[in-house]
């Protein structure tokens, strides 16, 4: 199976549920796991953002890789986050970190340092360089300060072949509709923004990598599906179904919202490590509302 195959459809960035000291909380893992695959996604993206790779060492992040790759069991491909701001030391990761049943690498582009688009084509360059697994970049300049225009992001599709697609989350369609214009025509769009996937699709992205699909992986994952085939209409009525959930899921913060959810429904609880913390109870009685209207 091409790496365009199995990456199209809906990934989700999985939450990593922690206890309520700040350990892995691994029962509830196992149990997310097993949720999301029998709802029929397509593959999951281990210590993302949703996931808080930033509260995270390396050396968490390889039991997390290993854990999640365990429980798998090779039913559906997996993506090892492995970013950030220091390009030197992603790539001593690279080194060190054991990838076995992994199928490709997220990095985000650097964050806080705010280079200029030639620093960050030039990360990206070397990533592409040492790493052991085809590589999805990621741009959200919502988070990282900085965005990946689309001039970047082509020149990474043309000169780093073993970079194959870009997790899209900047929301601006003018960037959009010039990386569909001009990208190699197996470079990948994926959306990184669950509420404008529907219309990404409509302009040729291949999917998504889902926040949603953490707490709606059935529905959402048709919904997308839907859209692949061209079958906008009913793909609409999932898609303005959830669009209060989604909103809600970002509204007082991230994965504070989809651990939320996630509470409610008896998956993991709403545990997280210093600085993020749970919704505030009033947006959780908002949560409950949303979720009792579906």
């Amino acid at each position: 199976m091409s790496l365009q195959q199995k990456f199209r459809g809906t990934g989700i960035a999985i939450v990593t549920p922690f206890t309520p000291a700040g350990d892995f909380d691994w029962p509830a893992l196992e149990k997310l796991v097993n949720f999301w695959i029998d709802n029929k996604v397509e593959y999951l993206v281990v210590a993302g953002t949703t996931g808080e790779s930033a509260t995270l060492t390396r050396e968490e992040e390889q039991v997390l890789f290993s854990f999640v790759a365990e429980k798998n069991e090779g039913r559906v491909p997996l993506v090892a986050g492995i970013g950030g701001n220091d390009t030197r030391e992603i790539l001593e990761a690279f080194k060190k970190m054991n990838v076995d049943g992994y199928d490709a690498i997220l990095s985000v582009s650097p964050y806080y340092n705010k280079p200029r688009q030639e620093g960050i084509f030039q990360q990206y360059k070397a990533i592409n360089d040492a790493a052991p697994l085809p590589v999805i970049m990621y741009n959200v300049p919502g988070r990282t300060g900085m965005n990946v225009t689309a001039e970047t992001t082509l020149r990474v599709a043309e000169e780093c072949k073993n970079i194959f697609a870009t997790k899209e989350a900047s929301g601006n369609f003018d960037q959009l509709n010039q990386i569909m214009k001009y990208k190699p025509k197996d470079f990948m769009l994926i959306s990184g923004d669950d509420g404008i996937s529907l219309p990404m699709i409509a302009l040729g992205a291949e999917g998504v990598i889902s926040v949603v699909a953490n707490a709606y992986p059935k529905e959402f994952s048709e919904m997308i599906r839907l859209c692949l085939k061209g079958d906008f209409a009913q793909a609409s009525t999932l898609h303005l179904k959830y669009i209060d959930i989604i909103n809600s899921m970002f509204a007082d913060g991230s994965p504070s919202g989809v651990k939320q959810y996630l509470s409610e429904m008896g998956l993991c609880g709403t545990n997280f490590r210093l600085p993020i913390v749970p919704v505030s109870d009033e947006h959780a009685a908002t949560i409950r509302e949303l979720m009792a209207k579906l």
